[in-house]
C-alpha cells in the first residue's frame, strides 16, 4: 500500500468517527454549549484538518496536472489552474460573507435613519470588490499560462 491508500483509509476513519460521535451525543442530548461536545469537537478537528491537507497536497497536483492536455510545454500549468480556481473561489468566499456582515449592518441602520441608504450602499459595493479583484488575479495567471 502506498501513502495515499494510508490517507484515504485515516480520512475515511476520521470522517466515520466524526459521525458517530455526532450521532452518539445527539442520543444524549448534548446542547451546543456543552464543554464535552466542545471537546469532541476539537478532537474531530484535530485529526480532520490535518488529514485533508495531507490530501490535498498528494493529490492536488497529479489531479490537476493529469487533467491538463498533453501537448502543454508548462509542466507547471496544472497548479497555475488550481491557483486561479483558489484565487477567484476564496475571494468569492471573501466577498460572501464580507456583504452578509455588511448587508446586515446596513439594514439596520436603514431601518433606523432611512438616509442612511446611500452610505450604507457603497459599503455593500466595496466588499463586492473583493471578488472582483479575485477575478482578475485568476485572469492574470491564466494569461501567465497560456
Amino acid at each position: 500500500m502506498n501513502a495515499l491508500t494510508y490517507i484515504l483509509i485515516a480520512a475515511a476513519l476520521v470522517v466515520l468517527c466524526t459521525i458517530s460521535s455526532g450521532i452518539y451525543l445527539m442520543y444524549k442530548g448534548c446542547k451546543g454549549s456543552d464543554k464535552k461536545l466542545k471537546k469532541v469537537l476539537k478532537v474531530n478537528l484535530t485529526g480532520f484538518i490535518p488529514t485533508m491537507a495531507a490530501a490535498l497536497i498528494m493529490f492536488a497536483p497529479t489531479a490537476v496536472s493529469a487533467a491538463v492536455d498533453s501537448t502543454a510545454t508548462n509542466s507547471n500549468a496544472g497548479l497555475g489552474y488550481l491557483g486561479a480556481a483558489l484565487a477567484t473561489g476564496l475571494a468569492c468566499i471573501g466577498a460572501g460573507y464580507g456583504v452578509g456582515v455588511v448587508g446586515s449592518a446596513s439594514l439596520g441602520a436603514i431601518s433606523e435613519n432611512e438616509k442612511m441608504f446611500g452610505r450604507t450602499l457603497i459599503y455593500v459595493g466595496l466588499a463586492e470588490g473583493l471578488a472582483i479583484y479575485g477575478l482578475i488575479i485568476s485572469i492574470m495567471i491564466l494569461g501567465n499560462l497560456g
